[in-house]
């Protein structure tokens, strides 16, 4: 239900939505499920173009870094995503692909191409659970799930950091999801999501994802900055928006399944 890069990735960091009449939003009975659909409809443009910093922190504080440009775009409500990682040496090359449906009922198509094999391996649906690339997030997080997948709660209202938010609980409605329920703060100034908590089949907390810097970039609220905390694993992904650009006229030829094994965009 989230556009990633990732989507990629930025899935999770362009987690702004579409206006909402302030008067509207405090007077009328608003739904769990009407605040999720503003925030997937929201408007970001008709293409996107970033450069992302990743940290990867482990239980004993060691850090490793990375660096990804990523290309996506808008196909109707599908999105096409590549990601490819600039730094560091050892993942220099490695690329991502992601064409993801609004449908429900069909899985994304994704593929990974990893140089030390030189072979591009499509990633099936049920692999959407894994995490990718050692960071804290699933395929399926970094990718677009649909707001019909889930059922949707409001829960109450809450102050983040001083900024109030609803409350919106999301349970999936097949059982076998990894979650069994994520809970999210809409802001109500920006209509940007200020954290979120997952939960394992258990019911017992995952994760936890918090978002800390929030601006306007080319008339779109955009997240620059947001951090994973794996408390399971306690493993951490933090991830900083370095570049981001919208509507830069990205072409159809660069999300080609042939651009993975080039490492390059054509």
């Amino acid at each position: 239900m989230f556009k990633g890069i990732i989507l990629l990735c930025i899935a999770l960091l362009l987690w702004a939505s579409s206006y909402i009449n302030p008067a509207y939003a405090q007077t009328a009975k608003l739904t769990g499920k009407d605040i999720i659909l503003e925030v997937d409809n929201r408007p970001d443009g008709d293409d996107r173009k970033s450069v992302m910093h990743m940290t990867l922190i482990n239980k004993r504080g060691r850090t490793r870094e990375r660096t990804v440009l990523s290309y996506q775009k808008d196909y109707g409500k599908d999105t096409k995503v590549i990601m490819l990682f600039q730094k560091p040496a050892d993942v220099k090359g490695t690329s991502f692909l992601s064409w993801e449906y609004n449908d429900p009922e069909k899985d994304d198509d994704r593929w990974l191409y990893l140089p030390a094999l030189k072979k591009v391996r499509r990633i099936s649906g049920s692999s959407k659970n894994d995490y990718f690339m050692g960071t804290d997030f699933t395929y399926d997080d970094l990718g677009g799930r649909s707001v019909d997948e889930d059922i949707h709660a409001l829960l109450h209202e809450e102050e983040v950091d001083g900024v109030k938010c609803w409350v919106v609980e999301s349970a999936p409605k097949d059982k076998d999801y990894m979650y069994s329920k994520v809970i999210r703060w809409i802001r109500q100034d920006s209509y940007v999501a200020a954290k979120a908590e997952y939960y394992d089949k258990m019911g017992l907390m995952m994760k936890i994802l918090t978002i800390s810097d929030v601006r306007e970039q080319d008339g779109f609220w955009t997240i620059f900055k947001m951090k994973m905390d794996n408390k399971q694993e306690k493993h951490k992904t933090i991830l900083e928006l370095e570049d981001m650009h919208y509507n830069t006229k990205v072409k159809d030829s660069m999300f080609k399944v042939s651009n993975l094994e080039r490492g390059r965009i054509k």
